[in-house]
Formats: structure tokens, C-alpha cells, sequence
């Protein structure tokens, strides 16, 4: 008696539904992405109970015929790709034929739809067609899922709390409403409106309906593009960042995809600009040849490979550089009257918060109240005059000369030996000394490291360095590197090495110190050490170490002699951690300040 059988397409299905169907938020996508193949221009998305017990999604889409509409929940039955060639050319988000029919057999379906004319309704519970029949002449489609994983107690045991599961959809809504910005979406979780996109096609308003208009204010345009790409989009200042990778958005042709090497990149390109364990927010349009990507990586599609994934990560990095570059990054702190809210229902804040927690995986693990939207972000009046304003001034990209993006300021005096009060026509500026000369260093030593100068000092004492022998090994397969910057360095002893000369930009009166900590750089490369790395790590541990430190009491003329300096840098905005080095208040936030300005 044979032992292997052909299993029961209910099964297979459910056994398919552990990889497509994992929580309600990929529900929510396969629907959506489904409207959106089907020219769906209004998608909108009702939940129950942050989808737990039911998910609506109603379109306005093509629709489909009483035959397609019963065939659609077979396996592997798609209209999307016909034959092999095809899986070379995809242009529509779905294609694999897996999710319907995966998720109707977790759940109890409804789908109404036509195409115009004479109406279908079809009723499955758990895979079990159980009813077709006529239904109205709507033109677009309604599908609605109920009691999810009802069927499969353990996938129901495993969902996550309220918020962790609405926290997951509105993260994905709110990425296919960027990566779709002509098409109308609308959100709505137990009768409150958590998104509602106008459908208009410009990106940056539905950035605004997402992130709010103070993130928008603080946007900067992008665009590039080589033989292969084209990208475009928009990205935060320096100033604006998040603790998590969530808001670095890229999308290809249209659909939502993560890829490490992209996030790598653009966080890449920030460097320097802002603290390195923390994110920009950034929306990237990536527009290729479909015969270029591969997106059957995954069930859920997300996942994609890139040929010329390198020609793609140069193009955004410079592309990303060149804005910031052509910008002036002085963070503006702007003087606000606080607002006072008595609400007991959690704010569009406290969702954010959520979401940051369910991507840092430490979601709540009680059951929470339904989350409603801040009303606040749609209530202003002149919402649509400001933001009309606002995308005026972020698509002027002002490039200016790097000794011009600093403005002529002039010192005044010095607050607690570490920051230097300035003033010109437009305000007061605060400089950190310590921030601003580290920076001055920072570019400083790359430019030695880069072109060292001619020339040594020998030392009237050589110093002699002793080191354990694992680090010893590997500082001796750097002595032809260091020689290269002028160090005159030797074995010396057992585990030990003698310097005899130093390169003449070592600061005067440190130089043991410094000698001694780029030594312990070349050591903390290790084995994967490249000049690049060094040079990056060696200059900014050097230009902190040997910066003025807080606390210390400066010169009116030192003063003056810094911010000259900090003028000549190519970023004279953050030190190279990323801090800022200048804050500005205009002369209006001071009157306001001390209510000299009517509000």
C-alpha cells in the first residue's frame, strides 16, 4: 500500500496560508494589492477590532466576471502571468495565485464584485464555497475576511494585541498610499479614521497625511538617474530622525520592498549629518526595467533582488549626498505656545509609539483601546494654503558655495565655556565649540590621511609601545600603510614597536597621545582593515580627542578664528557624530519668547 498521497487542496492551502497569511496586516496587503492591479483609483479599508474579526476592503477596480469570481480562489489561478516569460516582465504586485485562496481557507469570506453589469456574491468558509448567487451591479469589488485563523487555533493563539495588529496595518497602508499617491486610500479602524489620502498624485501630500506638515516642512526633493534607474523622492534634513529604520520607505515599480543594502545606503549617506544609531525618514521612487529585479523571492513579495544593485546604491548615495551638500543644515528651534488637549483616547502620538515598539519587537502585551486619529493633523483651516507654501520652499533646492551656507555671523560672548552666543540681522545663533571644532578637525584629518603632507619631525625620544601579541600581529602587517603617512615605526623587541618620526599635522604638544590612539585604530580594524576604514575611524576618533573641550574659555579672537574655520568645512552643520554645531532663533521666536510678538 503506497504511503505518499496527493494532499487535500484545503490543506495544501492552509499549509501555503503559514507563509502568505501570517497576521492581519498581510490580509490587508494581498486585498489591497489585488484593488491596485485590478485600476482600483478609491481603495478603502475597514477594520473590525484591528482586523481580527472582520477586514473590508472595498474598490472601485475593473472587477470580475460570475466565472473569474469563483475560479480566483482556486490555487495558483491568476490573471497576472500567463506563461514562463512572463515571470521576467511582472508588472502588477501579485501573480503567484496563493493568496486568496490562503486566506479563504483561515477564514470566513464574502466577495461581492462586478464589473459593471450583472453582479456576483460568493460566500467560502474555510475554503468551502458555500454559496454563489447575483448580486448588485457595483461596478469595482468588496471583499471582506472574518474571523481570521478561526479554523487554526494556533496560528490564533500567536496574534498580537490590538494595537501590535493595527499598529502593523496602518505601518503597510500607510507605505502603499506613498508608493501610490494618485490612488485614494482611506483607513478606518472601528469607525475612526486613522488615513485619508486625497488621491491627488503628489507624493508630498501624502507624506503630509501621514507624517504630518512639521516633518514636510523639513523635507528636501531628490531626484537621479542613470542608464538603468530612475530615482526620485524625498528625504528628511539631518535634524529630523527616528530610532528605527521604519521610516527609510523604498519603492520599485510601484510595489513596497525591503532590501538591506538599500537601507545600508541611504543611512550610509547621512553619515556624519546625524547620530549613526539613528534614521532619516525616507520616501524613494525606484523606476526599472522589470526584466532587471526579481521579486519571486517570497510568498509576500516583498523581498527583491536588483541587478546593478551596485550602479543603484552609487546613484543614491550621491544623489542623497548632493542634497545635503547644496543645503544650509542650521536646525531653526522654533517657539511654540503650548497646546493643552483633555482627551481620554489615545492620540495619533501614542500609535507612532506603537508602531516604533512592534518594529523593535516589544509590542504591548496587554489588550489595549482601539486607536483613533489625532484630529489635529486635518483641523487647521489654513492646512492647505500652509502646505502649498511649504512645497513651494521644499522643492528649492538652493545650492550654494560652502564658504555661503554658513551665514556671516559675529560672537558676542561665551555661555558656560562651551557655548558661543552669535547674532546677525536674522537672530542668534548658539555654537558648540567642542561640536564645531571637531568638525574642523574631522575634515581636516581626512585631508591629510587622503593626500598626506611631505615631510616627518623625529622624535628627540622615540616611543616605544608594547602590545599584546595578537594585536602586535596585526599591527605589524600595517607598517608599510603607516609608513605611507610618514611614521617612522620599527619592530622593536619582542611585541613592542618603536617610533622614530610622526607625520608634521599631529597636534603639537599631544603627539605621544596621538601616536598611541591611531595605533590602537589600526589594531581595532583587525583583519578586515582597509585605508578607508581606518582613515574614517582614525579622523574622528582625533578630531574629538584633540578638540576644545567644554568648559574651557575661549578668546573673543578664538571665538572669531573658529567660526571662520567651521565656515571653510564642507559640512560645517554637525560634528562628525552627527550633533549639531549650530542652532539659530530667529529674531520673531525671540520676541515671542519673551511676548514681544502678537501670536
Amino acid at each position: 500500500m503506497s504511503h505518499i498521497k496527493i494532499m487535500d487542496e484545503i490543506l495544501a492551502n492552509k499549509i501555503a496560508a503559514g507563509e502568505v497569511v501570517e497576521r492581519c496586516a498581510s490580509v490587508v496587503k494581498e486585498l489591497v494589492e489585488n484593488s491596485i492591479d485590478a485600476q482600483a483609483t478609491e481603495i478603502k479599508i475597514e477594520l473590525v477590532e484591528s482586523g481580527t474579526k472582520e477586514i473590508k476592503v472595498t474598490d472601485n477596480g475593473i472587477g470580475m466576471s460570475r466565472e473569474d469570481a469563483t475560479l480566483a480562489f482556486q490555487r495558483h489561478a491568476t490573471s497576472k502571468i500567463i506563461d514562463e516569460d512572463d515571470l521576467f516582465h511582472i508588472n502588477t504586485l501579485g501573480f503567484r495565485g496563493e493568496a486568496l485562496p490562503s486566506i479563504a481557507s483561515v477564514s470566513e469570506v464574502t466577495l461581492k464584485t462586478s464589473t459593471g453589469e450583472l453582479g456576483t456574491l460568493v460566500e467560502i468558509d474555510g475554503g468551502k464555497i458555500i454559496k454563489v448567487e447575483t448580486g448588485d451591479a457595483r461596478k469595482g469589488t468588496i471583499m471582506t475576511v472574518r474571523n481570521l485563523f478561526y479554523n487554526t487555533p494556533a496560528r490564533l493563539k500567536h496574534m498580537k494585541s490590538l494595537y501590535t495588529e493595527l499598529a502593523s496595518i496602518t505601518d503597510y497602508v500607510n507605505k502603499i498610499a506613498l508608493s501610490h499617491p494618485d490612488i485614494k486610500f482611506v483607513l478606518v479602524n472601528n469607525g475612526n479614521v486613522l488615513l485619508n489620502t486625497d488621491g491627488s498624485g503628489n507624493l508630498l501630500k501624502t507624506i503630509r497625511d501621514i507624517y504630518g506638515l512639521d516633518v514636510v516642512k523639513k523635507m528636501i526633493e531628490v531626484k537621479g538617474e542613470d542608464n538603468d534607474y530612475t530615482v526620485n523622492g524625498y528625504i528628511t534634513l539631518p535634524e529630523v530622525h527616528r530610532s528605527n529604520r521604519n521610516g527609510m520607505i523604498t519603492l520599485v515599480n510601484g510595489r513596497v520592498v525591503r532590501n538591506l543594502d538599500l537601507n545600508r545606503t541611504i543611512n550610509d549617506s547621512y553619515h556624519s549629518f546625524k547620530p549613526d544609531n539613528r534614521y532619516p525618514i525616507v520616501v524613494l521612487n525606484i523606476d526599472v526595467d522589470p526584466s532587471l529585479i526579481d521579486v519571486n523571492i517570497h510568498p509576500t513579495k516583498m523581498d527583491i533582488k536588483f541587478s546593478k544593485l551596485e550602479e543603484l546604491c552609487s546613484l543614491i548615495s550621491n544623489m542623497i549626498q548632493t542634497a545635503l551638500k547644496g543645503r544650509t543644515l542650521i536646525p531653526h528651534i522654533e517657539v511654540r505656545e503650548p497646546i493643552f488637549t483633555y482627551t481620554d483616547k489615545p492620540r495619533y502620538q501614542e500609535m507612532q509609539l506603537e508602531l516604533d515598539r512592534v518594529l523593535n519587537d516589544n509590542p504591548y502585551q496587554n489588550e489595549e483601546a482601539p486607536i483613533v486619529v489625532n484630529e489635529d493633523l486635518t483641523s487647521d483651516e489654513n492646512a492647505e494654503t500652509l502646505f502649498k507654501e511649504i512645497e513651494e520652499e521644499v522643492t528649492k533646492l538652493e545650492f550654494k558655495e560652502p564658504e555661503k551656507r554658513l551665514p556671516e555671523i559675529y560672537p558676542v560672548g561665551l555661555v558656560h565655556g562651551t557655548y558661543i552666543i552669535c547674532q546677525n540681522q536674522e537672530g542668534m545663533y548658539i555654537i558648540d565649540q567642542h561640536a564645531a571644532k571637531e568638525r574642523i578637525n574631522y575634515e581636516m584629518y581626512m585631508r591629510e590621511f587622503g593626500h598626506p603632507s611631505e615631510g616627518s619631525i623625529a622624535l628627540l625620544f622615540p616611543i616605544t609601545i608594547e602590545f599584546p601579541s595578537n594585536d602586535f600581529i596585526l599591527l605589524k602587517e600595517q607598517f608599510a600603510f603607516l609608513r605611507t603617512l610618514h611614521f617612522d615605526i620599527e619592530e622593536f623587541g619582542i611585541n613592542s614597536v618603536i617610533v622614530k618620526a610622526h607625520p608634521t599635522w599631529l597636534p603639537k604638544g599631544q603627539e605621544e597621545e596621538a601616536i598611541r590612539r591611531l595605533l590602537e585604530v589600526v589594531v581595532a580594524c583587525g583583519n578586515d582593515f582597509s585605508i578607508e576604514k581606518f582613515n574614517e575611524a582614525a579622523a574622528t576618533m582625533l578630531s574629538c580627542k584633540m578638540a576644545i573641550k567644554a568648559n574651557m574659555n575661549i578668546t573673543m579672537e578664538e571665538m572669531e578664528h573658529l567660526i571662520n574655520d567651521l565656515r571653510k568645512c564642507k559640512n560645517p552643520f554637525n560634528c562628525p557624530h552627527g550633533r549639531p554645531t549650530i542652532i539659530f532663533y530667529s529674531n520673531y521666536d525671540l520676541e515671542k519668547l519673551f511676548k514681544r510678538s502678537g501670536f
